[in-house]
């Protein structure tokens, strides 16, 4: 048994709730059921790559051209006013799933946190690093 084993992207049938909506030949687009973030999913390599810097140049096209089709999707669905687009690499960063993925969140004006980012979060004065002398 390899770790891959234990992937829920490698063996998605050990996630029931996620759906295939659309993929190519290197990439899926996932979805789960969201209550908060409608709309909301991940791109993911058909192959196991543990974060982004393990991409192919086929599976970086291949992931852009998916996420110009995901969004096309989106906004038919929903309509949203935005979209956050990201990539966790590595525990430091928050990525829990070792295997590579982007999250894309559609984002509404009527949110209570319209307008909020990632930065916004991390840029504050209770997150600056200790600096040695040294």
């Amino acid at each position: 048994m390899t770790h891959h084993d234990h992937c829920v992207f490698c063996s998605p049938e050990q996630e029931t709730r996620q759906r295939e909506i659309l993929s190519n030949e290197s990439c899926i687009f996932y979805q789960m059921p969201q209550e908060i973030l409608i709309g909301s999913g991940l791109i993911v390599p058909r192959l196991h790559r543990v974060n982004v810097f393990e991409l192919t140049d086929k599976e970086w096209h291949d992931t852009f051209t998916l996420v110009k089709q995901v969004k096309e999707h989106l906004d038919e669905l929903h309509n949203p006013d935005g979209y956050n687009l990201q990539w966790n690499t590595d525990g430091a960063a928050g990525q829990h799933l070792f295997h590579s993925h982007l999250h894309i969140i559609p984002r509404f004006k009527n949110e209570p946190l319209v307008g909020i980012d990632l930065r916004s979060f991390l840029g504050k004065d209770d997150n600056k690093r200790p600096f040695s002398s040294n």
